[in-house]
């Protein structure tokens, strides 16, 4: 029976392309073929630097293939058909599962919609994670507004100080 085929989709940045790497070893460490999607200009920095480290020898990456996208994909009708994509992706098996930045989520339901299970990961801190959580609440509080401002609230009988965040 084949590995189970896991296809990752890190946020086109430094700290989410180097948690969700850290996460495929793991996955191909428990038996998972892992492919690593990333923007074509991530993918040539993947690959200049595993060259420099590896000689040259980086195109599998102890069991996880890189597999690069063009930042545009307006540029030609044949990247836009998921379905061809995924099964380009594809080594001897399907891809199962899509593990995904939560910031790509433009992705997730096209994908979930061709048979294929869907796992986020918020990058981020767990603090982070609460606030944003919390944010219904917090304007509902009056802490924030809906149009991005903050109150702060000194102490009674002050007069509350505005801040803008847009």
């Amino acid at each position: 029976m084949a590995a189970p085929h896991v296809m990752v989709l890190p946020f086109p940045a430094q700290g989410h392309v180097t948690l969700l790497m850290e996460l495929s070893h793991h996955l191909v460490d428990r038996g998972f073929q892992v492919t690593f999607v990333t923007t074509e200009p991530i993918h040539a920095l993947l690959l200049a630097s595993l060259s420099a480290a590896d000689d040259g020898e980086a195109a599998q990456l102890d069991g996880i293939r890189l597999v690069s996208v063009p930042d545009r994909l307006a540029d030609g009708n044949d990247r836009r058909d998921l379905r061809k994509f995924l099964d380009g992706v594809s080594w001897d098996t399907k891809v199962k599962w899509l593990v995904s930045d939560v910031n790509m989520g433009m992705c997730l339901e096209p994908t979930r919609k061709l048979g294929v299970r869907v796992a986020t990961v918020f990058p981020a801190s767990a603090a982070c994670l609460g606030t944003l959580f919390k944010l219904p609440q917090l304007i509902e509080d009056g802490f924030f507004d809906d149009k991005g401002n903050v109150g702060l609230h000194v102490g009674k009988g002050s007069t509350n100080l505005v801040l803008s965040l847009v």
